[in-house]
């Protein structure tokens, strides 16, 4: 065998074989409960980098059973919607039940409606393709770590001098694919509050893709961008803000808590 045909295939074989591995279920433990979260309701901000003002944003969480239910809605100026409910239960660990996720609208160039049921693995995604409706499900066994609508509670609950820790994902695309999350302490802002100097806890978030799409990504300029999330220093850790896209391959958006402004 000609010798670049030889390299060819010992390169194309290596590849293959680090895909497999990276494909490898990711064994990680769900995040231990420090703070049992309670009932919640809080308005977000969506902005641009640069600070336009793109959405409004509504969150509420409420508990009932031994189940929290959480909902944020982002509701933008241009008639777009982004909808996610999670149930989740905190009995030690954090354990996501069922995740609905909608978008659509111009601020979404694929809409999609996903439901995950974590106990039967069952994944529903409904899209549109060639401007028709299309509903694929899929059975998949779901790690007890999945952080799909839960990912700001569980990095509230992550120590900010531990170690990185590997979380999971199901990103719909619109076949559902798992990801991993790899989420680390990336330093301390500080910030003013009604004059008070305080800190914020600065955690980075970046998307593992996996398998040969994840070795291929960075190649042509196509891995998804790092999010990350400010967590109040204090005693009792508060949600301050977060930057992440919002869909793979989105812009990189602003989510705040904004003050009430009085009529």
């Amino acid at each position: 065998m000609p010798l670049k045909a030889l390299f060819l295939r010992s390169k194309l074989a290596a590849m293959l074989c680090a895909s497999f591995l990276l494909a490898l279920p990711c064994l990680a433990e769900p995040v231990q409960v420090r703070f049992p979260e309670g009932s919640v309701h809080g308005f977000l901000a969506l902005r641009s980098l640069q600070g336009k003002l793109l959405a409004s944003g509504d969150l509420v969480q409420s508990v009932r059973r031994g189940q929290l239910t959480s909902r944020l809605v982002y509701r933008f100026k241009d008639g777009s919607i982004d909808d996610e409910t999670a149930v989740f239960t905190q009995n030690g660990h954090f354990h996501l039940l069922r995740d609905h996720h909608v978008q659509k609208g111009p601020s979404f160039p694929k809409p999609t409606d996903v439901t995950i049921e974590v106990k039967t693995g069952e994944v529903t995604v409904r899209y549109t393709e060639d401007g028709k409706p299309k509903v694929d499900v899929s059975h998949m066994d779901l790690p007890d770590d999945l952080s799909n609508g839960i990912l700001l509670v569980l990095v509230k609950n992550l120590p900010p001098t531990g170690p990185e820790v590997k979380l999971s994902y199901l990103a719909a695309t619109p076949k559902p694919r798992l990801v991993h999350l790899s989420i680390k302490e990336d330093g301390i802002d500080h910030f003013t509050s009604a004059g008070l100097r305080n800190t914020a806890e600065r955690y980075r978030i970046h998307i593992d893709i996996g398998g040969f799409a994840g070795l291929v990504a960075p190649m042509i300029g196509k891995e998804p961008a790092d999010a990350v999330a400010w967590v109040s220093g204090k005693q009792v850790p508060a949600f301050l803000k977060s930057e992440n896209p919002l869909y793979l391959g989105g812009p990189t958006l602003r989510t705040e808590l904004i003050d009430p402004v009085w009529q």
